[in-house]
């Protein structure tokens, strides 16, 4: 499988996400290389493996037109994008990017994940990442990730 190297403008690989981009609907500006031959849509997910409840979903897109190569900072709060991109729920319940906001502690690590379809997804703005990694199934050409870490400070 390819690799897409993902990037972000506010944080580099394993370093620390800004707070302006935690605890509130502020999404990280993000960039990937150029998709593959044969791509019909980009997805992108982002999960803190790290929760207590185990892997909290923040972000869940889907159906990017190929030739998006990266996404601004501060993301429409909308299940509808430009382009017929959709952005589908999160563990808040949410048809957006909310950002890391872990218990105070130890710090959390966010993985963002892009992935270059063969496919556009038969999915609506209802879908969650289970239903996004199940229709994903067989349409991965390619993928990579973007993972920063986050620890919010006792008050």
């Amino acid at each position: 499988m390819l690799e897409l190297a993902v990037l972000s403008a506010a944080f580099a690989m394993g370093a620390a996400i800004p707070d302006r981009y935690a605890c509130g609907p502020c999404s990280p500006p993000l960039s990937w290389s150029e998709a593959p031959a044969g791509t019909q849509s980009i997805a992108i997910l982002c999960d803190d493996p790290d929760a207590p409840v185990g892997d909290w979903v923040h972000w869940v897109v889907f159906n990017l037109a190929p030739d998006v190569r990266s996404l601004p900072e501060n993301v429409a709060r909308d299940a509808a994008l430009p382009g017929g991109a959709i952005q589908g729920v999160n563990d808040y319940d949410r048809n957006d990017y909310d950002g890391p906001c872990p218990p105070p502690g130890r710090p959390h690590r966010y993985h963002f994940k892009v992935f270059a379809l063969d496919a556009r997804l038969a999915l609506d703005a209802g879908a969650r990442k289970a239903d996004v990694v199940r229709a994903m199934r067989g349409h991965v050409l390619a993928q990579g990730e973007l993972v920063g870490s986050y620890a919010r400070k006792a008050r």
